[in-house]
């Protein structure tokens, strides 16, 4: 693929929007197809049609494309079975350009799973022009036409929809997106883009990671250096050593530096700016020092780097469409949220995740609730876990921590926590209903948030600045200034606020991303999400 094939086909875009788009490419019901039987030799500029059970015949050999039976027969019934990819010249443009562009897929992305040996040696033949028989021929182009049909369903449920895996096995509760492969082939035979509505069908994100994950993949074909070996102090600017040497070279290797003359051993001002630079999108502290943690993240083998890509770029693949420009997006490895307003990145903000015991679901809802000055209800595996035994040790317990019974389930109390600066969800806490418990809120904790590893709550999510984002949804009404938003914080009871439309809230997990700078970012796989999905996608 040329520079500028790649260009356009991997446009820069650097948001990353989620959400379900109308366009009837998404729709996941199917009415019925009828055959057009008004198409006809005498009608169509293509005179070229087969028998509707040969679809039978090829997909009883074809076994890799039955799962697309239905779409095989609602195309070729609403072309009353009409060729679509080879008309009396021979091949369509549209169908070399398909091959062209899933052959340079295959070769860019490392990946045998679409290659075919059986129809680049029929697409040959029919581009040599041999002279055979008639009915030799006939079923060579046959062949050819439902091939370059079943490679199309192929490569595009892949690219679009992602591999067929149990999402919600893997932790993954946000809805995947549903492509129709039928009005996509459709459009596409009938416009001559093969994609045209590309930019809508896949995650902006998706492109960006993809430019990637082919920069990795060239970066596996050259030497890898050797592993470093920890180092006894941590280094800082003007230190000097052969591990100095190294790390500027493996730095260079991964392309956080340029270093154009050939690297010294001195820990320089340059060094200086690249390991800042490497810290920051690896998650490290970024202060410019060489401790073990850097070390163990720079010894990471790029084999294993590829693959962490491919599972993030598989992850990318099932979010839906966008179709709202105002969201909150919670990136549980990153330890973030990221607030976008009409498509615009507006400001990040520190939050607290679930531990790995009580890890934060993935999913998305709409924000409807703020709940200024509020009670915490305390779940009741926290008060079997925790409170009780506190009790039984000290009968000063509620009292002591601003708590009171109000019921009890069976022998149970039904425990909360009065409204305050002690309460364990803060000043204020945000609702997007939900199955799994799980709300943005305020802590009285603020020191925990300038820890690197963020990994520490009951499974909600922890808001280093609450009172702006309060102002932030509360915005467009006057009416809540910064001093009642204030006010309403530090009352004696809690207020709830309905939103005049809800904001729509993902919780995702991304251990592997480009960022607004353009920057490729990994994180820790805190859950173990990634290890489970890389048996799934590489180990059958």
């Amino acid at each position: 693929m040329n520079n500028m094939m790649r260009l356009k086909y991997f446009s820069l875009l650097l948001l990353i929007p989620f959400f379900f788009s109308q366009c009837t490419l998404f729709s996941g019901d199917r009415l019925p197809v009828t055959r057009d039987t008004t198409i006809t030799p005498a009608s169509s500029f293509n005179n070229l049609f087969f028998d509707s059970s040969q679809i039978s015949d090829f997909l009883a050999k074809e076994t890799r494309y039955a799962a697309f039976a239905e779409q095989y027969m609602d195309f070729y019934k609403e072309r009353n079975f009409q060729y679509a990819w080879i008309d009396s010249s021979g091949l369509s443009e549209q169908a070399l350009n398909f091959i062209n562009l899933e052959n340079n897929y295959i070769q860019d992305m490392d990946d045998s799973s679409l290659h075919n040996p059986r129809l680049k040696r029929l697409k040959d033949s029919i581009l040599e022009k041999k002279k055979i028989g008639v009915n030799q021929l006939k079923e060579r182009m046959t062949a050819t036409e439902l091939l370059i049909t079943g490679q199309f369903f192929l490569y595009s449920a892949k690219t679009f929809q992602g591999s067929d895996l149990n999402a919600a096995e893997l932790g993954w509760f946000i809805p995947r997106k549903k492509i129709n492969l039928t009005e996509m082939l459709g459009n596409a035979v009938a416009t001559g883009e093969l994609y045209p509505r590309q930019n809508r069908l896949q995650n902006r994100q998706y492109a960006l990671l993809q430019q990637e994950l082919i920069k990795y993949i060239a970066l596996a074909r050259q030497p890898e250096s050797d592993t470093m070996a920890n180092t006894a102090t941590t280094l800082h600017l003007g230190d000097s050593g052969q591990l100095i040497l190294a790390i500027k070279e493996r730095l260079k290797y991964l392309g956080d530096t340029s270093l154009g003359q050939k690297p010294d051993k001195h820990f320089d001002s340059s060094l200086l700016l690249a390991v800042r630079k490497f810290q920051q999108r690896t998650g490290l502290t970024p202060d410019g020092s060489i401790g073990n943690k850097m070390i163990r993240e720079l010894n990471v083998p790029i084999k294993k780097r590829i693959r962490q890509i491919l599972i993030n770029l598989e992850r990318v693949r099932w979010l839906p469409a966008e179709n709202d420009s105002n969201y909150i997006l919670v990136n549980i490895p990153e330890f973030k949220m990221h607030v976008y307003d009409s498509l615009s990145w507006k400001y990040d903000m520190r939050v607290i995740v679930g531990t790995a015991a009580n890890s934060s679901a993935i999913f998305s809802g709409q924000l409807r609730y703020i709940v200024f000055s509020p009670y915490w209800n305390v779940p009741e595996s926290i008060v079997l876990k925790e409170i009780m035994p506190a009790m039984a040790r000290n009968p000063n317990y509620l009292t002591k921590n601003h708590m009171e019974i109000t019921g009890y389930k069976g022998k149970i109390p039904i425990i909360r926590q009065l409204p305050g600066p002690w309460n364990s969800l803060g000043l204020v806490k945000f609702l997007f209903p939900n199955n799994y418990s799980i709300y943005l809120h305020d802590t009285p904790n603020r020191n925990l948030f300038q820890q690197s590893n963020r990994s520490l709550s009951h499974g909600c999510i922890r808001i280093g600045e609450p009172k702006k984002f309060a102002a932030y949804l509360l915005r467009k009404d006057p009416s809540w200034t910064e001093k009642r938003i204030d006010s309403a914080m530090h009352q004696k009871k809690e207020q709830w606020v309905t939103l005049p439309k809800g904001l729509p809230v993902l919780l995702v997990y991304f251990t592997a991303w480009v960022d607004r700078e353009g920057q490729l970012n990994f994180r820790k796989d805190i859950y173990g999400h990634d290890t489970r999905m890389e048996a799934k996608l590489f180990e059958r």
